[in-house]
């Protein structure tokens, strides 16, 4: 079954942030509704930040993707971040996180991304899988983090 990515626009925003929750609840993950209304409008109005999509089979959405831009001296321009990658259950295992995968190569490439970064949980092995299915690979640096307040 072929998906289809069709770009976030800001009517969208409800329909996304129904799924984040859907999302971050899989690993127990804290939401404020709120502040990722507020966010997700910001990233929408600043093309800089990044980019998003729907993902739809048929004409229903069943996920949606996030990829955000950094930028790197080290890999010499603009890299990225698959922020966020949701297929809803009743979507997963038929193949949408591939031809998400594909479709972010894709646009990295339009994009000039020279290099996509993203997180896993340990546990999931069945997405690990899938991006080393894809040609990512484990990095050989540890990923640290400051919350600054």
């Amino acid at each position: 079954m072929q998906a289809v990515f069709k770009p976030l626009e800001a009517q969208d925003v409800p329909l996304v942030i129904a799924m984040m929750e859907e999302f971050y609840a899989i690993d127990n993950y804290p939401i404020d509704v709120n502040v990722s209304r507020g966010l997700m409008q910001e990233f929408l109005e600043n093309e800089t930040l990044g980019r998003g999509w729907l993902i739809f089979k048929e004409n229903e959405p069943v996920g949606y993707v996030i990829m955000t831009f950094v930028f790197s001296f080290e890999y010499k321009g603009r890299i990225a971040f698959l922020d966020e990658l949701f297929i809803s259950s009743v979507a997963r295992g038929l193949g949408f996180g591939k031809q998400a995968l594909d479709f972010i190569s894709e646009q990295a490439k339009t994009l000039s991304v020279k290099i996509i970064y993203l997180e896993i949980e340990g546990h999931n092995t069945v997405a690990q899988k899938l991006y080393l299915s894809k040609g990512y690979a484990i990095h050989n640096r540890g990923l640290m983090k400051l919350v600054v307040k």
